[in-house]
C-alpha cells in the first residue's frame, strides 16, 4: 500500500470513519463540489456520531445543491453545526435534501433552546396564523409550510443538545422544548384547520363566524402534557370543545365544528403530505377510547370520569396539560379533572388497574425485542415513569407538593417530601436522564419513533459517540446494562424499603414515612388490611437480633413479590407465623439470606395459597424444600408405604401410630400443594400423588385398628376397603372425599362375630382417620341402598343383594371400584364380583332409560339454590357429571365386548372409546378438555382458598388468584372465566347429543 493511501486511512480511522473506500470516494466527490480543501472538510469529522453517515448526507444535498452545502461548511461554526447534525442524524440529512435551503440556519443554529413563544411565533407565521387563529390558506401548501418549518425549529433543538458539553443534564430542557415545539405545530395546524373548514377555505363548510365562536382546546396526555417528550413521540391528546360564552351558537354545532378542526389539525400534522409526517396524534386516551367521541364537552369529560372512568385513566390525567388551542378551556379541563386524579388511589380497583396498565404496555412488546427495549423493557424507563406515578398517586392525596406533571420534578418532590431517600432519588434521576438521553439519540438517527438499542457493533459503536457515555460498542452496552439492574433495584428500595421506617429506624438519609403514609402506600399495591400488615412487618423487622436484622433487608423485597400475588395480606401473616416458629434456626436465616429463589418462592407460594400456607405454619421446616424441585415432587408409593409400615413397629398404641399416620399425611400433602402451586406437579402427577397418599395412609389406618380391635384368635377374619368415584378412579384433587366401600369375609370366624368385629373395624377407622387440621373424609355412601345400607356388608352378603336387588346406579357405582387396602385375596374375589355387575353381556335398556332419567333429575335438584349452573364445575353443564356420567354409558353398553373400557379410569376409558370406534377424536377432545379444566379449576380454588367447593367464584381476585395457579399471567380473571365457559358449553353439546340422543 503507498505512503500517501496509508496515512489516509490512518487519519480516516482517528477520526471514526469505518467504511474507509466510501469514505474516500465521497471526500473526493464532495471537495470537488464544493471546492473546498480535503483537511478544511475533515477539521471537525471526529465530532460526528457516525462520520461515515455524516459524509455521505453531505454529498447526497450536495449534488442537488453545492452552494448550499459549500457556505456551511465554509464557516467554522457551520462546519461543526453540520458534521455533528448528519452524524446524528440521517432523518436531517434526509430533510436538507428535500429542502436545501434550510441548511442556512445551520451556522447560527442551537445557540440556545428556543422558548414555548418563540416556537409558536415561528410555526404560526409559517402559516400565516392571524390574531383570530385562522391561517392564511388552508390549502395542503400550508401544510407543508408548518412541517418544514417545525423541522427547522427541530434542528435548532437538536444541535443545542448536540453541541452541549452535558448532553445528560440537559435531557429535560431538550424535552421541554421538544413539547412546546410538538403545541406549537398543533397550534399552527389548527389555524390551518381553521381556514379550511370555513365557506371561503374551499372545503365548503362553516360560516367563519361560527368557527371563530366555536372553542377547541387540546390537551396534551402523556409526554407531551409532562413537557417530557421526545424527538419522534406519539403525541397524545384529548379534545374539548363547547360553543363560545354569550353566543348563540349551539352546543350541538360546536361539536360538530370542533370535530371537523380536530379531524383536520391531526391530518395536518400525520396525514400524508409531499413533506413526510411529523409524528402520529394519538386521541385514543379520550372518554371510551376508540369507541368514544372525538370531541367533547367539558361537562360530559366530567361526568364520565364521574361515573364510568376506570382507575388507569386517572393515572392517565396526572399528566394533563393545556398543550393548544383555547388556553381558558384548556385550564377549565385540567382544574376540573386534577381532583379526581389525586382521589383515584382510594377507588376499589385501583391497585389491579395501575399493575394491569403496566402489564398492558408489556404486552405489546414482541418477545426478541424485550432484551433490547430501552422504554418498556425491564429496568427501563417505563418502570421509573411508573413507579415515580404510582408513590405520587398513593401520597398525592394528602400532599400537594408532589402533584408534578414531570418524573424528574416529581422525584425531587417525592425526596423533599421524605417519602424516598436523598441517595435513591438520586441515582433514579440520573438513571432517567441517562435513559432518556439514549433514548433521544436512537430516535434521532431516522427521526423516527424507535426504543430499540442497536444490534450491531456498529450501531453501539455510533451510539456511544453520540451520547458521549462510553468510548465502545462495548462501553455503551455496559453502562446500559448497569442502568437496567440498577433501576430495578432501587424501585425495591424507593417503594418498599421507606415501609419499614413507620416501624423500625432507618438511616437518616433514607425516606422515611409516617404510619399513614405507609398505610396509604401498603392499600396502593393490594394490601386489603395496611394497618394490620404495618403490624406484622414491624414484629418480623423490629429488634437486635440476627433474624431481624436479615428480614430488614428482606422484607423489602419480599413486600413487592407478596404484593403481586393474590392475597398478599395472608402471604404477610402467614410468613410472620412461619418465621416465629423457626426462630434463629441457622439454615432458616441462611436460606433467606443467600437463596434468592427460595425467598421468591416462599412469597409466592404463601400469597397464593392458604391450604399450603395454613400447613407450612404447622411444618415449618417444609420451608427447606423450596431450594430444590427435587423435594417439591411426590414421593414414590414405595417409599411412603415403607415408612408408614415401619410407624406400626415403633408405636405401641392406636393414638401414637396415627399421630405419625396424620403427620405423613399432612406432610405429603404439603409437599404436593407446593409442587402443584409453583408449577412442579403436572394435573397428572397430582392426581397420581393424592391418591396414593390416601390409599397409603388408608393402609396404615386400617393396620393400626386391626392391631387394636382383631383379637389375636379372630386373625383369619378378612376385611378390605374399596375405592370408589374419584378415589377408585386415582383422579382425586384437593379436596375430594375419599369415596369408600367395606366387605369382610368370616373365613373361621363365626359369621355373627365377623359382623360385629367388621363393624367395630369400620367406627374405629372413621374415629382414627379424623383430622381436624387436613380433614380426611371417608364417604360410603355410594354402597348399596346408598345411606340407608349397612355400613359394611360380607362378601356374600354384596353377592346377594347384587343379584336380587341391585339397581342401575349401584352398577354405574362400581364401574370406578378398585381396591385399595386390606386383603389381597378378599380384594380380588370382591372386583369378580364387581366385573359380573358393572360389566353385563348384555346391557339392559331399561337400565339406560333409568340412567339417563336420573341424570337429568341430578342436573335439577341437586345444583344449590341461588348458584349459577354453567359455574358449578361438578354438576352443571359440561362439567365434571357431564363427562363422566357418559364415560360410565359407554362402559355399562360396551365394556363387555370392549375390553379397554375395563377401567377405573375416565380418560383412559375415553380413549379406549375412541379407539373402538364409539366416540370421534375430535367429540373426545372436547370432553377431555371440559374434564381436566374442571379438575384443574377445582384443585386450585381449593389451594387458594384453604377450602373445598365445586362453584367457580365470582370474585375476581379470587378468579385470579385461581388463574395464577394455574399459570395465567396475573389479572386474567376474565379469560379463565371465558375459557372455562366456552370450553364447558363446547363439551356440554357433545354430551347432550351423546348422551340423551
Amino acid at each position: 500500500m503507498a505512503p500517501d493511501r496509508a496515512s489516509s486511512l490512518t487519519q480516516l480511522a482517528r477520526l471514526g470513519f469505518s467504511r474507509f473506500d466510501d469514505a474516500e470516494t465521497h471526500l473526493a466527490e464532495l471537495r470537488e463540489l464544493v471546492g473546498i480543501a480535503r483537511e478544511t472538510l475533515l477539521a471537525d469529522a471526529s465530532r460526528a456520531a457516525d462520520p461515515d453517515e455524516a459524509l455521505a448526507g453531505l454529498v447526497r444535498v450536495a449534488r442537488r445543491r453545492a452552494e448550499a452545502v459549500r457556505d456551511v461548511l465554509q464557516d467554522e461554526r457551520g462546519r461543526e453545526v453540520a458534521w455533528r447534525l448528519l452524524g446524528a442524524s440521517r432523518g436531517f440529512a434526509d430533510f436538507y435534501l428535500r429542502r436545501p435551503e434550510q441548511l442556512a440556519a445551520l451556522p447560527g443554529a442551537g445557540r440556545r433552546l428556543p422558548t414555548a413563544e418563540e416556537l409558536r411565533r415561528a410555526l404560526g407565521g409559517a402559516v400565516g396564523a392571524d390574531d383570530d387563529g385562522f391561517a392564511a390558506s388552508g390549502d395542503e401548501a400550508s401544510w407543508i409550510d408548518l412541517r418544514v418549518a417545525y423541522r427547522a425549529q427541530l434542528a435548532e433543538i437538536a444541535v443545542y443538545d448536540l453541541m452541549h458539553p452535558d448532553p445528560v443534564e440537559i435531557v429535560h430542557a431538550v424535552s421541554a422544548a421538544l413539547a412546546d415545539a410538538a403545541g406549537a405545530a398543533l397550534d399552527a395546524s389548527l389555524a390551518i384547520a381553521r381556514t379550511k373548514v370555513t365557506n371561503s377555505g374551499g372545503f365548503g363548510g362553516f360560516p367563519r363566524d361560527e368557527v371563530l365562536r366555536t372553542r377547541l382546546a387540546i390537551i396534551g396526555m402523556g409526554k407531551s402534557g409532562a413537557r417530557e417528550l421526545n424527538y419522534v413521540s406519539d403525541v397524545d391528546v384529548i379534545f374539548v370543545g363547547e360553543p363560545a360564552a354569550g353566543t348563540e351558537l349551539s352546543e350541538a354545532r360546536a361539536i360538530e365544528i370542533a370535530t371537523r378542526l380536530a379531524i383536520q389539525t391531526m391530518r395536518g400534522i400525520d396525514g400524508i403530505e409531499a413533506e413526510p409526517a411529523l409524528w402520529e396524534v394519538d386521541p385514543n386516551l379520550r372518554p371510551e377510547g376508540k369507541q368514544g367521541a372525538l370531541v367533547r364537552t367539558l361537562e360530559s369529560h366530567i361526568a364520565y370520569y364521574d361515573r364510568w372512568a376506570k382507575s388507569w385513566e386517572f393515572q392517565a390525567l396526572l399528566k394533563a396539560r393545556p398543550l393548544a388551542g383555547d388556553p381558558t378551556l384548556g385550564e377549565a379541563y385540567v382544574a376540573a379533572t386534577q381532583p379526581k386524579v389525586w382521589s383515584s388511589s382510594q377507588r376499589e380497583d385501583f391497585v389491579d388497574s395501575v399493575q394491569r396498565m403496566r402489564e398492558r404496555v408489556m404486552e405489546h412488546i414482541p418477545a426478541e425485542d424485550v432484551p433490547h427495549q430501552v422504554k418498556l423493557g425491564p429496568g427501563g424507563i417505563r418502570d421509573i415513569e411508573f413507579a415515580v406515578q404510582l408513590l405520587q398517586l398513593v401520597h398525592g392525596r394528602s400532599d400537594e407538593d408532589v402533584r408534578h406533571r414531570g418524573t424528574l420534578s416529581a422525584i425531587d418532590a417525592l425526596e423533599a417530601g421524605g417519602y424516598i431517600g436523598r441517595e435513591e432519588a438520586a441515582v433514579f434521576a440520573r438513571d432517567y436522564r441517562t435513559l432518556r438521553l439514549i433514548e433521544h439519540r436512537l430516535q434521532l438517527v431516522g427521526l423516527a419513533r424507535t426504543h430499540l438499542m442497536p444490534r450491531t457493533e456498529d450501531g453501539l459503536r455510533c451510539l456511544a459517540r453520540a451520547t458521549g457515555l462510553a468510548d465502545s460498542a462495548d462501553g455503551v452496552q455496559e453502562v446500559w446494562e448497569d442502568i437496567k439492574r440498577e433501576v430495578r433495584e432501587i424501585h425495591v428500595r424507593l417503594f418498599y424499603r421507606p415501609l419499614l421506617s413507620a416501624v423500625a429506624r432507618l438511616p437518616q438519609d433514607e425516606g422515611s414515612l409516617t404510619e399513614e403514609q405507609a398505610r396509604d402506600r401498603l392499600a396502593a399495591i393490594g394490601f386489603r388490611e395496611p394497618a394490620v400488615a404495618l403490624r406484622h412487618i414491624g414484629a418480623v423487622t423490629s429488634g437486635l437480633s440476627r433474624k431481624a436484622t436479615i428480614q430488614r433487608h428482606l422484607i423489602p423485597v419480599m413486600l413487592r413479590m407478596f404484593a403481586e400475588g393474590a392475597d398478599p395480606d395472608y402471604g404477610l401473616v402467614a410468613f410472620r407465623r412461619i418465621s416465629e416458629r423457626l426462630g434463629e434456626t441457622p439454615w432458616f436465616l441462611r436460606m433467606l439470606r443467600d437463596s434468592s429463589g427460595a425467598a421468591e418462592r416462599l412469597t409466592r407460594l404463601l400469597s397464593a395459597s392458604r391450604y399450603a400456607g395454613e400447613l407450612m405454619e404447622w411444618i415449618p421446616e417444609s420451608v427447606a424444600w423450596l431450594d430444590n424441585d427435587e423435594q417439591l415432587r411426590p414421593r414414590s408409593g414405595p417409599a411412603l408405604e415403607e415408612e408408614a409400615r415401619a410407624i406400626q413397629t415403633r408405636h405401641d398404641t392406636i393414638e401414637d401410630a396415627m399421630r405419625a399416620v396424620r403427620a405423613l399425611r399432612r406432610r405429603e400433602m404439603l409437599r404436593t400443594a407446593m409442587g402443584a402451586v409453583l408449577g412442579v406437579t403436572t394435573l397428572e402427577q397430582l392426581s397420581d400423588a393424592l391418591t396414593t397418599i390416601t390409599e397409603v395412609t388408608l393402609r396404615a389406618t386400617l393396620r393400626a385398628v386391626r392391631r387394636e380391635v382383631v383379637p389375636e384368635e379372630d386373625a383369619s377374619l378378612d376385611f378390605a376397603i374399596i375405592g370408589m368415584g374419584r378415589f377408585g378412579g386415582a383422579e382425586l384433587g384437593f379436596g375430594s372425599d375419599a369415596d369408600v366401600l367395606y366387605v369382610y369375609r368370616p373365613e373361621a370366624v363365626e359369621p355373627h362375630r365377623a359382623e360385629t368385629l367388621a363393624l367395630k373395624i369400620v367406627a374405629e377407622l372413621r374415629r382414627v382417620s379424623e383430622d381436624f387440621r387436613l380433614p380426611l373424609e371417608l364417604d360410603a355412601d355410594l354402597r348399596p341402598e346408598g345411606r340407608k345400607g349397612p355400613i359394611v356388608r360380607s362378601l356374600d352378603a354384596y353377592a346377594e343383594y347384587y343379584r336380587r336387588w341391585s339397581v342401575s346406579w349401584e352398577a354405574q357405582a362400581l364401574l370406578r371400584a378398585r381396591g385399595v387396602a386390606g386383603s389381597v385375596k378378599l380384594i380380588d374375589a370382591f372386583m369378580q364380583l364387581a366385573d359380573d355387575v358393572r360389566y353385563p353381556e348384555q346391557p339392559d335398556a331399561q337400565a339406560v332409560r333409568e340412567i339417563k332419567r336420573i341424570k337429568a333429575r341430578v342436573e335439577t335438584e341437586r345444583l344449590p339454590q341461588r348458584i349459577d349452573p354453567t359455574r358449578h364445575l361438578k354438576l352443571g353443564p359440561g362439567g365434571l357429571s357431564d363427562v363422566e356420567w357418559l364415560v360410565q354409558l359407554l362402559q355399562l353398553q360396551h365394556a363387555r365386548a370392549v375390553p379397554g373400557l375395563r377401567t377405573t379410569s375416565t380418560l383412559a376409558a375415553l380413549d379406549a372409546a375412541v379407539e373402538a370406534g364409539l366416540v370421534v377424536a375430535e367429540d373426545a377432545a372436547l370432553l377431555r378438555a371440559a374434564w381436566q379444566l374442571a379438575a384443574r379449576l377445582r384443585s386450585a380454588n381449593t389451594l387458594l382458598s384453604g377450602q373445598t367447593s365445586d362453584v367457580l367464584p365470582t370474585d375476581r381476585r379470587l378468579l385470579d388468584g385461581i388463574g395464577r395457579i394455574l399459570e395465567y399471567p396475573a389479572h386474567s380473571a376474565t379469560q379463565l372465566e371465558q375459557d372455562w365457559l366456552g370450553t364447558a358449553r363446547r363439551a356440554r353439546r357433545v354430551f347432550d347429543r351423546l348422551f340423551y340422543g
